[in-house]
């Protein structure tokens, strides 16, 4: 089998891969807004609808650590609560006042909301919070699990 030839004096003129991949995925955000247009989908077209932030969540062995992205926001445009077993992170991201003309926007603008269930070893009453240059860090704790022990019979 050959390889095909590339006929031409140097490198294909104006292809750039990376920005190849960047126009596949804003089409492919906008198929699916097209196909599934339900809030909390978390795409970057989502205008009015509400979104989830990019987040982490790790076991840390005496806690589960998450980290949500929330550049720009302040902790007082920030609710976090439990309810019925499940975090639930809102709030909202304004978009700012431009003074030019905005020729491209990928980033995130109006009301997010994160949830996730919390396992049953969760210490749902010492869950703490802290947003460090843009990262909303949340701590939540495991609950001291009895330990097993034997139960004897009797009779």
């Amino acid at each position: 089998m050959t390889d095909p030839v590339h006929r031409g004096g140097g490198p294909v003129s104006g292809w750039d891969p990376l920005r190849e991949l960047a126009d596949l995925r804003t089409r492919m955000d906008q198929l699916m807004h097209a196909t599934f247009p339900f809030p909390g989908s978390g795409f970057a077209e989502s205008r009015g609808r509400t979104w989830a932030p990019p987040a982490d969540v790790e076991d840390t062995g005496d806690a589960y650590l998450m980290e949500l992205e929330l550049p720009g926001v302040d902790k007082d445009e920030i609710t976090v609560q439990v309810v019925d077993g499940e975090l639930d992170v809102h709030g909202e991201i304004k978009e700012k006042e431009r003074t030019g003309v905005l020729r491209r926007q990928t980033r995130h603008v109006g009301q997010f909301d994160f949830r996730t269930s919390l396992p049953p070893n969760a210490d749902t009453g010492h869950i703490t919070a802290e947003l460090t240059r843009g990262v909303l860090t949340l701590r939540v704790p495991k609950a001291e699990q009895a330990q097993p022990h034997r139960i004897e019979i009797s009779g």
